[in-house]
């Protein structure tokens, strides 16, 4: 093996990303149909189907035996319908039968969910981004609520570096094209950066996950740039390393580092 084609680097120069696509939405069942349905109104902010309920469930297991949930320490999620579900679903708390002290993260059947509550009792944190939402522009299911609507569904979401209550962001037309995206996608990776959080779920979209890998993996073999570029399922799970090759100056301090200091007297340097 070329030497050449490992990297090594200090962790404290990387971070751990799992990237999730949402689960399937009423808007993905019509658009495979017909996808005409993508422009329609009635799949405004399209929330997830019975079977996308049931992909929610089966990464929930996924991420509690991998023990993954024990790691996240941050939720990043997109301010839709479908991804907020999605990423209470898997990342959030238990169900929330008798609202045991802790907020709520989702109340009971929101977003059309026929689901009971769930709590945040012992979830990471979860934070909004805009950010990290779908391609802009023409597909109504990809425009937002207002963040009052989503507060008092999503009560222990924070909301809070959303500039606006309702969705500015999103027109009619032009659709935001392939480069616009990945550009934003680059953006978001710069901010993940500045983040303190080492190990971080973002919960988005097929065309924003695609056109943020595709701006990366310039420097890897053809398999890797494959890999990279393939868009995701619903419900999948990807996870990543984020390395600061540079110096963007917001170092992470590393837990696992230590000096190594002698507590009196000299260190031997024959040794």
């Amino acid at each position: 093996m070329d030497h050449e084609s490992i990297g090594l680097y200090p962790l404290h120069r990387c971070k751990t990303i799992h990237l999730v696509r949402h689960a399937q939405g009423i808007h993905n069942v019509a658009g495979e149909k017909d996808h005409s349905a993508y422009s329609s109104e009635d799949y405004f902010d399209a929330h997830l189907t019975p079977l996308g309920w049931q992909q929610v469930d089966n990464l929930r297991n996924h991420v509690l035996a991998t023990q993954l949930l024990n790691k996240v320490e941050l939720v990043i999620v997109s301010p839709l319908l479908r991804t907020i579900q999605t990423a209470v679903g898997a990342f959030g708390g238990e169900e929330d039968t008798n609202g045991a002290g802790a907020t709520p993260l989702m109340v009971a059947n929101a977003g059309n969910s026929d689901r009971p509550a769930i709590s945040s009792l012992n979830s990471p944190p979860f934070l909004a981004v805009e950010l990290c939402r779908e391609t802009m522009g023409d597909h109504p299911c990809d425009r937002r609520r207002s963040v009052t609507e989503y507060k008092a569904l999503f009560p222990a979401i924070d909301f809070s570096i959303i500039e606006t209550d309702k969705d500015v962001l999103w027109k009619p037309s032009p659709r935001e094209s392939l480069e616009e995206v990945a550009a934003r996608g680059v953006e978001f990776i710069k901010w993940i950066w500045t983040r303190k959080e080492k190990e971080i779920a973002i919960v988005s979209h097929s065309g924003f996950l695609h056109g943020l890998l595709s701006s990366f993996g310039k420097d890897c073999c053809d398999d890797l740039k494959k890999e990279l570029s393939k868009h995701f399922s619903n419900c999948e799970l990807r996870s990543m390393v984020i390395v600061d090759k540079g110096n963007l100056g917001t170092d992470s301090a590393d837990t696992t580092n230590y000096p190594g200091k002698v507590p009196q007297g000299l260190d031997n340097p024959s040794g």
